[in-house]
C-alpha cells in the first residue's frame, strides 16, 4: 500500500466539506434488521439474528464515510439496507429528504440511478456468460435509458474513465485479472451516474499491489464527478486513506462515529482502541520494540442473543456493573465525535461513581500493556482536570444567576408594601 500511503496527504483536502446547515443526502434513524431463526417441521420462528439493531448516522454530501469493525457486526448488511436490496425490519432511511425505508420495487426504480452498489466479490458479481459490453450496458436497458451517441460509445467511454481499453467491449470475465474485473464493476456502478455508492469491501479481494490502483481510482472518480461515498471495510489503512469521517460497528450497533483525524488520533471507544492497536506500524526500528497491543479477550458474542446493557462489556478492560445493565447512548463528547460508552478513553469518565471493574474486564486487563492502562488513566485525568474550571465556572455562573433572580423576585414582592 505504498501509492496509498504516499496520496494521503492528498486525500484530506480531496473533498470540499459542506456546509453545516446543508442537509444531508442519506439520513438514517434507528435502522434495524433481525433475520428470522426458524426450526422444526412447522418452521416456527424461535428467535433472531440482530444483524443490525439501531443505528444512527448521517452522509454528507460530497463526503466519504467509511465502517469498519469485525466480520459479523453487521457492516455488509448495514450497505444492503441503505441501497434497499435488503427490507428494513424498523427504523427510517432517507435519501435526499424522501422516504426510502419501504419503497417497492416500483418505488425504487427512479432512485436506482441515484444510488449504486460496488460488491466485495469482482469474481462472482459480474456474470461469466456475458461480454463486458453487456454486463456495463445493463442499467441502461433495465432503466429504459438511452445515452447520447449510443449505448455502446457510453460503455466504452466508461471503461476509458475506469482505465481499460475501449477495445475490451467484446471480451468475457474470465479474461481479466481481478483488478480489472473490479474496474468493471466501478464502471457499471458509475453507468447512470448515481450520486451516492455504497462500496463494500472494494478491495478486501485484491491484491495488495493492486489495492492502492482501485482506491486511489476512486478517489479520482469522485472529485471529478462529485460522488458520495459509504465505503465498507476491515483495512484500517485503506479508511484512513481515503475517508473523511469514520463510523465503528461492535455487533450490530455503532458505537463510535467521528472525523478520521480525531478518530486516529485519539479514540475514545475501547474497542476502537483495539482496532487501532492492531495496525502495523511499517518501521524496521521498531522490530524489536515491545508490543502495544490490545489483545481481546474471547469471540464476538453472538447476535442470537448479545450481551445486555454495553454489547462490548464482555471482553472490555474497563467494563463495571453498569456496563452490564444499562446501554450508553451513542452521544457527542466531543464536537463531531460520538462514543456509545460508559468509561470513554481520552476522556473523563461518563460514570465516575461505578469504579468496581468485573472480573471478565480483570482478565481482559491482564492482556493489555501496563503502558496502555496508564496512558489511558492519564489522559482521562487530565481531561477530567481540564473540565473541572469550566465546570466549576459554570456552576458559579448557574448560582449568581440563581441568587440574582431570587433577589428580583424579592424586590418585587415588597413593591406593594412602598405604595
Amino acid at each position: 500500500m505504498s501509492e496509498t500511503e504516499t496520496r494521503a496527504g492528498t486525500s484530506a483536502a480531496r473533498t470540499e466539506k459542506p456546509a453545516a446547515d446543508e442537509k444531508p443526502l442519506l439520513k438514517v434513524e434507528g435502522l434495524v434488521k433481525h433475520f428470522p431463526v426458524k426450526k422444526g417441521l412447522l418452521q416456527r420462528q424461535v428467535g433472531a439474528v440482530k444483524a443490525v439493531d439501531g443505528i444512527d448516522f448521517e452522509v454528507r454530501r460530497g463526503e466519504t464515510l467509511g465502517v469498519v469493525g469485525e466480520s459479523g457486526c453487521g457492516k455488509s448488511t448495514m450497505g444492503r439496507l441503505i441501497t434497499r436490496l435488503l427490507e428494513p425490519s424498523g427504523g427510517k432511511i432517507e435519501f435526499d429528504g424522501t422516504d426510502i425505508t419501504h419503497l417497492g420495487t416500483s418505488g425504487m426504480r427512479p432512485l436506482r440511478r441515484d444510488v449504486q452498489m460496488i460488491f466485495q466479490d469482482p469474481y462472482g458479481s459480474l456474470n461469466p456468460r456475458h461480454t463486458i459490453g453487456t454486463i456495463v450496458s445493463a442499467p441502461f436497458r433495465l432503466q429504459g435509458v438511452e445515452p447520447e451517441g449510443g449505448v455502446k460509445k457510453e460503455v466504452q467511454r466508461l471503461l476509458e474513465l475506469v482505465g481499460l481499453s475501449p477495445e475490451h467491449y467484446n471480451r468475457y470475465p474470465h479474461e481479466f485479472s481481478g483488478g480489472q474485473r473490479q474496474r468493471i464493476g466501478i464502471a457499471r456502478a458509475l453507468a447512470l451516474k448515481p450520486r451516492m455508492v455504497v462500496a463494500d469491501e472494494p478491495v478486501s479481494a485484491l491484491d495488495v499491489s493492486i489495492q492502492a490502483q482501485v482506491v486511489n481510482l476512486m478517489d479520482d472518480l469522485q472529485d471529478e464527478l462529485g460522488l458520495t461515498y459509504v465505503i465498507i471495510a476491515h483495512d484500517l489503512s485503506v479508511v484512513r486513506h481515503v475517508s473523511d469521517r469514520v463510523a465503528v460497528m461492535y455487533l450490530g450497533k455503532i458505537v463510535e462515529l467521528a472525523d478520521r483525524d480525531a478518530l486516529y488520533t485519539s479514540p475514545m471507544h475501547p474497542y476502537t482502541k483495539a482496532l487501532m492497536s492492531a495496525v502495523p506500524i511499517p518501521d524496521p526500528k521498531r522490530r524489536t520494540a515491545k508490543s502495544e497491543r490490545i489483545l481481546l479477550r474471547g469471540d464476538v458474542p453472538s447476535p442470537i442473543a448479545p450481551p445486555s446493557g454495553c454489547r462490548f462489556h464482555t471482553r472490555c478492560w474497563k467494563a463495571t456493573q453498569i456496563c452490564t445493565t444499562t446501554e450508553p447512548p451513542l452521544a457527542e463528547l466531543r464536537p463531531g465525535q460520538r462514543v456509545a460508552c460508559h468509561h470513554p478513553e481520552n476522556f473523563e469518565d461518563q460514570q465516575p461513581q461505578d469504579t468496581v471493574l468485573l472480573s471478565v474486564a480483570k482478565e481482559a486487563a491482564a492482556l493489555v500493556a501496563d503502558e496502555v492502562l496508564a496512558e489511558s488513566a492519564q489522559t482521562s485525568a487530565a481531561v477530567a482536570a481540564e473540565r473541572e474550571p469550566e465546570a466549576s465556572g459554570e456552576a458559579a455562573e448557574t448560582e449568581a444567576e440563581a441568587s440574582a433572580e431570587e433577589v428580583t423576585k424579592k424586590s418585587a414582592s415588597k413593591e406593594p408594601e412602598g405604595k
